[in-house]
């Protein structure tokens, strides 16, 4: 079970971030991808392959 107490954010590692173009099938198909991850911890990451730019979304 995960705990639901709130941590104090300065006493945490800072966040990283990454993207990702992702080429599969030989060249044929490819995404992009986004991982945001918490340098103190193996748990504490988020990746997404569903990245879409704010400009696109109005």
């Amino acid at each position: 079970m995960t705990s639901t107490e709130t941590e104090d954010p300065s006493t945490l590692d800072p966040l990283t971030t990454a993207a990702y173009h992702v080429t599969v099938d030989g060249g044929r198909d490819s995404f992009y991808a986004l991982s945001i991850e918490r340098e103190d911890s193996d748990t504490a990451y988020l990746m997404s392959d569903t990245v879409v730019a704010l400009d696109e979304m109005r």
